[in-house]
This record gives structure tokens, C-alpha cells and sequence, in this order.
């Protein structure tokens, strides 16, 4: 069941991607997380992503029905269907099957996605 709506609910998508953004340049593997939304008991889950520029997510299986939403900076998305660019504010359905993800710059992502 959803949470109730209340001040301590309602999170600020660019303070976390400040945030996490500086954690990921701190961070020797370029990287930083949050969940926002969900977790393993949910069956929507939603992960606030930083990655340093030039830092990225290796070729992996596809978590199921997802979604990106870049929140900050650039990044591109690669399949075997081809090449995904995205910017600030750019959304986009991640294809169903194995793909990689590069930070062209500082960047931070929202990533949704629905449990198998």
C-alpha cells in the first residue's frame, strides 16, 4: 500500500541529485544510490542513481519493465537496438534486453522499475 502523503514523504529530486552527484565524485567507484520509492517489498521501486562523468554501469540483463528519467547531466544508454542519448529532463522506456548506461558528465537518473 502507498504511503500517506505528508511533508516527510514529498523528497526533492534535485537535493538528492546534488547530493548523491557529490557522493559519486567522492566515491571510487564513481557512483552513488538512494532508494527513493520501494524496495524489495514493493512491486514499483524507484532508485536515485549519480554517476561521476565517465563512470557508468557495465552491459547487464534488463530489471524488467523500467523506465529513465535524467534529473541532471548526460548520459547514454546502449543495446543491441541501438543508442539512447539523454539530458537533463529527458525520459525514456529502457529496452527489454541487455544494455549498458555511461555518464557523459555528472549526472544522476531516476530509475523506475516494475518487479518480475
Amino acid at each position: 500500500m502507498p504511503e500517506p502523503v505528508t511533508s516527510q514523504t514529498v523528497k526533492s529530486l534535485s537535493t538528492l541529485a546534488d547530493e548523491h552527484v557529490a557522493a559519486a565524485k567522492a566515491a571510487s567507484a564513481g557512483r552513488s544510490a538512494q532508494t527513493v520509492y520501494g524496495g524489495r517489498d514493493h512491486t514499483l521501486r524507484q532508485t536515485l542513481l549519480a554517476l561521476a562523468a565517465g563512470q557508468g554501469l557495465d552491459d547487464h540483463e534488463s530489471p524488467g519493465e523500467a523506465t529513465l528519467l535524467v534529473v541532471r547531466g548526460r548520459v547514454q544508454l546502449k543495446s543491441p537496438s541501438g543508442t539512447l542519448d539523454g539530458a537533463t529532463g529527458d525520459y525514456f522506456p529502457i529496452p527489454d534486453e541487455r544494455h549498458s548506461l555511461a555518464a557523459l558528465e555528472d549526472s544522476a537518473i531516476l530509475l523506475t522499475v516494475v518487479a518480475k
